[in-house]
C-alpha cells in the first residue's frame, strides 16, 4: 500500500468509565461515532477516515454507514495509544486524531491542523480554547493549559491552572481534543507499555510527550468543540442540534 502523507483516525472505545457504549449512543437517529465521522469527513476524503475501535458492534455501525474501522485488540492505554495502533498497519507521515466523542466537531479546527503540519512538520500539534464559561474553569471534565509565547504547551491540568493566587483578571484556556502526530514522534510515546507519572495523577494523556521530552504546539481553535462525558453533556448536545 502506497504510504500516505495523513491519515485522521478517530477512537472509539465501547467500554468508557463515564457512559459505556459511548460511541453507539443516539444522537437524535445517528449514533455519536457517525456523527463525528460525519463532521471530520467535511474537511478531509472519507478514504483518509478510519474508526479505531474495540467493539465489533462499532465496525457493524462503520460499515453500514460506509465509514472503515479498525479492530484494536487488548488493553490499550489511550486514545493516543490507539492511534499508534493503527499506524503499525497503516503508514502515513502524520496521523491527525480527533476524539469519538465530538459529534459538533468543527470541521474548521481539522483543516487548521492540516494547514499547520506545513509549518510545524516536526511537532506534536493540539487544539486549545479559551474558556468562557466559569463552571469549565473548576470542572475536573475539562483539561486546561498552560502555554508559553510560542504557544508550546508547559503543562495540562484537570485543576485549574494558573492558580489565581494574585487574584487578579486572567484568561483560561482549554484543550479542544483534536491532535497532529508525526509518525516518529507517536511511535516514541507508544514504546511506553505504562502510563508517565503526570500523565497517570492527571489522566490527560498529552503529558506524556512532554514527559519523554517531545515538544507540543498548540493550536488556537474554535469554542465548538462539546465533548460527550456524560449524560448531561449528551443531553446538551440534543439541545444543540435541535437549535
Amino acid at each position: 500500500m502506497k504510504k500516505k502523507k495523513f491519515i485522521l483516525v478517530i477512537p472509539a472505545r465501547y467500554g468508557s468509565s463515564r457512559l459505556k457504549g459511548k460511541p453507539l449512543k443516539k444522537i437524535l437517529g445517528l449514533p455519536m461515532i457517525i456523527r463525528t465521522a460525519l463532521q471530520c469527513q467535511k474537511s478531509v476524503k472519507k478514504e483518509n477516515i478510519y474508526i479505531a475501535t474495540d467493539n465489533l458492534k462499532i465496525m457493524n455501525v462503520c460499515r453500514v454507514h460506509g465509514f472503515k474501522s479498525i479492530l484494536i485488540k487488548g488493553k490499550i492505554l489511550t486514545g493516543t495509544d490507539r492511534v499508534a495502533e493503527v499506524a503499525k498497519k497503516i503508514k502515513a507521515d502524520y496521523y491527525l486524531n480527533v476524539q469519538g466523542d465530538e459529534p459538533l466537531f468543527n470541521p474548521s479546527d481539522i483543516t487548521k491542523l492540516v494547514n499547520n503540519i506545513k509549518k510545524n512538520h516536526k511537532n506534536v500539534l493540539l487544539g486549545f480554547t479559551e474558556i468562557k464559561n466559569k463552571k469549565d474553569i473548576k470542572s475536573p471534565h475539562v483539561p486546561k493549559v498552560c502555554f508559553n509565547k510560542n504557544k508550546e504547551l508547559f503543562y495540562a491540568s484537570r485543576s485549574a491552572i494558573p492558580l489565581n493566587f494574585s487574584n487578579n483578571k486572567i484568561k483560561y484556556y482549554r484543550q479542544v481534543l483534536a491532535y497532529s502526530f508525526p509518525r516518529n514522534e507517536l511511535m516514541q510515546f507508544a514504546k511506553l507499555k505504562k502510563k508517565t507519572p503526570l500523565e497517570e495523577y492527571e489522566d490527560i494523556e498529552i503529558l506524556r510527550f512532554l514527559e519523554i521530552g517531545i515538544k507540543v504546539k498548540l493550536i488556537e481553535m474554535s469554542k465548538k468543540s462539546h465533548p460527550v462525558d456524560t449524560k448531561e453533556d449528551l443531553k446538551k448536545i440534543i439541545k444543540l442540534l435541535k437549535k
